[in-house]
């Protein structure tokens, strides 16, 4: 059994940085798909950016050019490096776990971005 724990939300004001960091432990995961979603108040789950186990990474139009996702293998490890965050990327953010072809079936618990002045 995987278990992923995220930390690193907060508020921040527009404009500013945030480092988002997923855990997992209970096995290697260097063989996995490794990813970030979140989800707004009153809105669906959406992914933000995905990163294969060879370190190819996706994102969504939304967030290109301001989220870097990044992972460590030997660490069992993936960031989110969010820049110049706008109030709309407010959200709990959630580390997921997936297998291609697959989906994703390991989940956080989440952790809160705020953006607000």
């Amino acid at each position: 059994q995987v278990q992923l724990v995220e930390s690193g939300g907060g508020l921040v004001q527009p404009g500013g940085s945030l480092r988002l960091s997923c855990a997992a432990s209970g096995r290697s995961v260097s063989l996995n798909i490794m990813g970030w979603f979140r989800q707004a108040p009153g809105k669906e789950r959406e992914l933000v950016a995905v990163i294969s186990s060879g370190g190819i990474s996706n994102y969504a139009d939304s967030v290109k050019g301001r989220f870097t996702i990044s992972r460590d293998n030997a660490k069992n490890t993936a960031d989110l490096e969010m820049n110049s965050l706008q109030p709309e990327d407010t959200a709990v953010y959630y580390c997921t776990l997936g297998v291609p072809g697959l989906g994703y079936n390991y989940w956080g618990q989440g952790t809160q971005v705020i953006v607000s002045s």
